[in-house]
């Protein structure tokens, strides 16, 4: 039996009798559970193991039945979901490697470092496959900018991504922003990176063959993260200001050295498995490279580099401090291995060995204080069925008629006023602190529909967006999350790439509450309907659940992060109108959908209603379409349809192009709505004089539904609306409202 090591800490006996065990989220049965796999009461250290790694954000205990759900596999996908990463093959022994993860609740009681860490740990499980991180991404989520607080989270973690990103030398290419009440106390702050690999160099996390050395890399383990894992799995709450020492501590530079030594030990061929000390830190690293082995391990805690004195076994097991990694490598490569992390500067110590029992065995001076089952802590905890039921909004939204408000008759005013509101408003604020040009692979920086980078050597590119609308999930949540995979496919299509895979952030309220779990079921189904139509499988992800403030639930918010892969980097497209007389496009069907959009939210104050519908088949088609003809060199510009409808999409191809557009529609639809309608399925093309006629019959001939409805030109963007001017508004005055919005209110 362990031994307890600690006079400190309380008994095994004192945990069963006091419950201590529910401090750390485990509930009874999950205790008796333990008990059970262990023939006794575990001790403090191992009911603090088995807590984290059955906790949510390590377990996905409540989620693991939705996720089944998602299409993972396909001709390209060559590393699915339960490694640190996911890869996608790109053709000529190269693969791209991508991955989303969750940093919500550190940073909404330590915006900076709680994001900062967040980037840490994602560029982490890219490097730890083996990867080079060429790029990162962040799709982020405040209450509305107008509070001292939001202000101070927005200003704070802006400045950790950037901040980390930057000293590290990853750029940061794209990414998205939404404000919402919803999201007030609780911020999302979600983080993701794209790396690439050839296809001989890919790794995982498995500690292979028995009586090899487990090596501990990166700085010394503090006090610093303990408990991170559980803290991301509970709501959040007064106490959880006090909690910041369950956030980590980033060091960037400290990074840097142990990525480019892990990079080159993985050169050498040498490495027989490694994995990054994410959430839960050495107890999840540990216990899931045995499980993936079908191993066991045993960790000597006093050859842990430690950076406070003291430190307990439970302490060092739990302990999140950052850029650390675990590898295994055979005994007579032990030299070479030690040698790399020297020449670099970054520690490396012999830690452990692998066994054959199966078992997790913590030792600390001398004594045995943790002996567990590795198949227990990895694979037998219990998943949930959660009860779900329709939420009451729900029902009552069936019947909001979301035009039941006077017809909007200044039109340029509403315009502004949408074009100011901080969701749709210039980014620029956020991404000009970050370097995204470092690296000079940059080709379409942040600001158009999607980042395009370039790969050395090749004509090839990789284009990346992040995307979700909230308000469309929390209207109905399996249309909105369709749209979520939808409007990133367009996005990726828009910039002249071939969409490949997703990997999602799947962002609920608490799973207890039926309601939310109805949420998260339609919400993935929606998803995954959209994956197997559109053949972008998922490749990994991340849950975050328990996304609560003292209002209630956080919108449901499913982040979609997706690569596509450019063929030819003659095939770039960007969203800015490219020269006068070009000539403008409207592809696909506008109704008077306005639930849930910018329009409806920005003017009237409100997001009630349903959604627009979104057919996938459409969809398909649509992109297809798109993408065909931009390949064959018939598109100037491209620009998908999004919040704001059709009126913001001109504005912003004027004012990225800075050029103005002469536009003429015909419609049975109140202005207004054909204006800020956000009907699905809809992109705005620009083509050449010479070239339209071909766009034209191109698109018609596969079915695509296209309106020449303009031309580029002029200073203004002057729109005409069954023969009645209905806007009429100089773009340098447009680009003033929408980039003056952000700063403006940050002031």
């Amino acid at each position: 039996m362990a031994q307890q090591v600690s006079a400190k800490e309380p008994t095994a006996q004192q945990i069963a009798e006091q419950k201590i065990y529910q401090q750390f989220g485990v509930s009874d049965s999950e205790y008796e559970l333990i008990c059970s796999f262990m023939g006794r009461l575990p001790n403090y250290t191992e009911i603090g193991v088995f807590s984290v790694m059955w906790s949510e954000h390590c377990a996905y205990k409540n989620s693991k039945p939705l996720l089944r759900r998602f299409p993972t596999s396909g001709p390209r996908v060559l590393m699915g979901p339960g490694e640190g990463a996911g890869i996608v093959d790109i053709g000529d022994n190269q693969a791209v490697v991508f991955k989303i993860e969750s940093h919500n609740h550190p940073s909404a009681v330590e915006p900076y470092q709680g994001a900062a860490t967040g980037v840490g740990g994602i560029i982490r499980d890219i490097f730890s496959m083996g990867a080079r991180p060429v790029a990162l991404l962040n799709s982020l989520r405040f209450g509305k900018l107008e509070s001292d607080r939001v202000k101070y989270l927005f200003e704070h973690v802006v400045s950790g991504i950037a901040g980390y990103g930057n000293c590290i030398g990853i750029p940061t290419v794209a990414g998205e922003v939404m404000f919402d009440n919803s999201y007030d106390g609780n911020p999302l702050v979600n983080a993701m990176c794209v790396g690439l690999i050839d296809h001989d160099k890919i790794q995982r996390g498995v500690a292979k063959g028995v009586g090899n050395p487990v090596f501990y890399v990166g700085p010394p383990t503090g006090r610093d993260g303990i408990h991170g894992a559980t803290f991301a799995s509970v709501e959040l709450s007064e106490e959880s200001e006090a909690k910041k020492t369950a956030v980590q501590v980033g060091d960037p530079f400290m990074e840097k050295l142990v990525m480019e030594a892990c990079l080159e030990l993985i050169d050498t061929g040498i490495v027989l498995g490694i994995q990054d000390m994410g959430a839960a830190g050495l107890t999840c690293s540990s216990a899931e490279m045995a499980s993936k082995a079908g191993n066991g391990l045993e960790l000597y805690l006093d050859q842990v580099p430690q950076r406070e004195e003291g430190m307990t076994p439970y302490e060092m097991m739990l302990s999140e401090s950052q850029e650390r990694m675990l590898f295994v490598v055979e005994p007579k490569d032990e030299a070479q291995a030690m040698e790399i992390f020297e020449r670099w500067g970054v520690i490396c110590a012999k830690v452990g060995k692998v066994t054959d029992d199966g078992r997790l065995k913590l030792f600390h001076h001398g004594e045995l204080v943790g002996d567990m089952p590795v198949q227990a802590l990895v694979d037998e905890c219990p998943v949930y069925e959660k009860p779900s039921s329709v939420p009451a909004y729900y029902v009552e939204n069936e019947n909001v008629d979301t035009l039941r408000y006077n017809e909007v008759k200044d039109l340029g005013g509403a315009l502004k006023k949408v074009l100011a509101s901080p969701t749709v408003a210039s980014k620029a604020w956020v991404y000009n602190q970050y370097d995204y040009m470092v690296r000079t692979s940059t080709a379409v920086r942040p600001g158009s529909d999607a980042a395009v980078i370039t790969i050395d050597g090749t004509r090839k590119g990789l284009a990346m967006t992040t995307d979700c609308n909230g308000r469309y999930v929390y209207l109905d949540p399996e249309v909105g999350g369709k749209i979520a995979v939808s409007e990133a496919a367009r996005n990726i299509v828009c910039s002249g790439a071939e969409p490949l895979a997703i990997t999602d952030n799947l962002n609920f309220g608490s799973p207890e509450k039926p309601d939310i779990f109805w949420q998260m079921e339609r919400a993935v189904d929606g998803m995954a309907e959209a994956c197997r139509v559109l053949d972008t499988p998922v490749i990994g992800g991340n849950v975050s659940l328990y996304n609560e403030n003292a209002s209630g639930a956080i919108y449901p918010t499913p982040v979609v992060g997706m690569v596509g892969l450019l063929h030819d980097t003659d095939h770039i497209t960007t969203q800015g109108f490219k020269q006068g007389g070009d000539v403008i496009f409207l592809l696909g069907d506008t109704k008077a959908e306005l639930g849930g959009s910018e329009f409806q939210y920005a003017v009237h104050g409100v997001t009630e209603g349903r959604p627009p519908a979104l057919d996938l088949n459409t969809e398909k088609k649509l992109l297809a379409g798109v993408l065909g003809a931009i390949q064959g060199g018939l598109v100037q510009s491209a620009h998908d349809l999004s919040e704001g409808g059709l009126a913001v999409a001109l504005a912003e191809s004027c004012i990225s192009g800075s050029i103005g557009a002469q536009v003429s529609l015909s419609t049975e639809l109140r202005s207004d709505v054909a204006l800020f309608s956000e009907s699905q399925s809809r992109i705005l093309l620009s083509a050449s004089q010479e070239q339209a006629d071909k766009l034209e019959a191109y698109l018609t001939e596969r079915g695509v539904p296209v309106a020449r409805i303009g031309s580029v030109g002029g200073e203004s963007l002057v729109v005409t609306i069954n023969d009645a001017q209905a806007l009429n508004e100089p773009v340098a005055g447009l680009r003033q409202v929408w980039e003056d919005a952000i700063p403006c209110l940050m002031k």
